[in-house]
């Protein structure tokens, strides 16, 4: 595939037809010039050494050069080509709930927004790293696998919604240990998960995962989201209530978030209106040493540039060395008389 990098200077290109006009009409003032001292034969005699059609041919090739220049300027790629790049960084699996609880405003705007808006901000910090993003509710799901490629990343996490997950609850623990599985397998690299949730967990064995995870040396940091007071889950229809009617109201698990921090070897911090959450998880990723990870960057085109350069940089030369008088030596060179 071919194309060019910045097409605006072809435009450039449009300036040929004026170099022309422009020249057809100094050639001719000239001509004109030469025909007011006398005729032409005559003038011929009188001027051996004079070589009209040299400036023709210069001409033409300064006229080839002022084409091929925008061409330059418009940077011609062609091809592709798949390079290697080996940089330091850690591996990091966000694990996100987004169960119902987690529409609730409780933290402005929502407690998934917030989450979400946390999250940008964690992968605008990252550099060199990679970083996988796991949903779950009733059951969890891979979102997005371990990548380098944080515009995907920002990407998926936009599109998050709790209709994601078809069943509804709070599996911590399937999370866990589905990002347990996900990291890749490069042994050197230092992997961390971090899980933002209201600690509602209801399914499964959340302590346990984490304490799995401590053991691979993966720590488990966690961000608990929402306010201990609680607020009412949004609904088509209005808010979530019980079948007695009431209205039921989600409150963040502190005590559940912490111990699964703990069990995790990781940092525990509340997500509320202010960025204090924020800076302490970035704390702890920073402390995190960064080992060498190998990623393939692929490189949908390869510059061309220096082909259209070469080929001005030997037209210019010609024209430099060719004078505008004939060449003694060579014009008494007859092949074919």
């Amino acid at each position: 595939m071919f194309r060019f990098e910045h097409p605006e200077y072809l435009y450039l290109l449009l300036l040929l037809p004026l170099l022309l006009v422009i020249f057809v009409l100094y050639m001719r003032s000239k001509k004109k010039a030469l025909k007011s001292f006398g005729d032409m034969k005559l003038l011929k005699i009188l001027m051996p050494d004079v070589a009209l059609k040299k400036q023709h041919v210069k001409f033409w090739i300064l006229f080839i050069c002022a084409g091929i220049f925008p061409l330059i300027l418009a940077g011609p790629q062609f091809g592709s080509k798949l390079e290697s790049v080996k940089k330091q960084g850690i591996e990091v699996m966000v694990c996100l709930d987004v169960s119902n609880s987690m529409l609730s405003n409780d933290i402005s705007p929502t407690r998934l927004d917030k989450a979400k808006q946390t999250l940008s901000r964690v992968v605008d910090n990252l550099e060199n790293d990679k970083i996988g993003l796991i949903v779950f509710a009733g059951d969890a799901f891979i979102q997005l696998p371990i990548t380098s490629d944080y515009l995907s990343a920002k990407m998926f996490l936009s599109s998050i919604n709790p209709s994601m997950v078809p069943t509804q609850g709070t599996a911590i623990g399937s999370a866990i240990n589905l990002a347990l599985r996900s990291f890749s397998p490069n042994e050197n690299a230092e992997k961390t998960i971090i899980l933002i949730t209201d600690g509602e967990n209801h399914e499964d064995d959340a302590i346990g995962a984490a304490t799995a995870a401590a053991k691979k040396n993966i720590k488990v940091n966690v961000l608990g989201i929402g306010s201990v007071q609680g607020g009412p889950i949004p609904t088509r229809d209005g808010y979530l209530k019980d079948p007695q009617g009431n209205m039921v109201l989600t409150k963040l698990n502190e005590t559940m978030c912490r111990d699964i921090a703990v069990a995790g070897g990781g940092m525990y911090a509340r997500t509320d209106n202010t960025n204090n959450a924020l800076k302490a998880l970035q704390s702890e990723l920073n402390k995190m040493n960064k080992s060498e990870v190998e990623s393939k960057v692929y490189s949908s085109y390869d510059e061309k540039y220096f082909v259209p350069a070469w080929i001005v940089l030997f037209f210019l030369l010609i024209e430099f060395f060719m004078l505008d008088r004939k060449n003694r030596i060579l014009s008494k060179i007859k092949l074919f008389s």
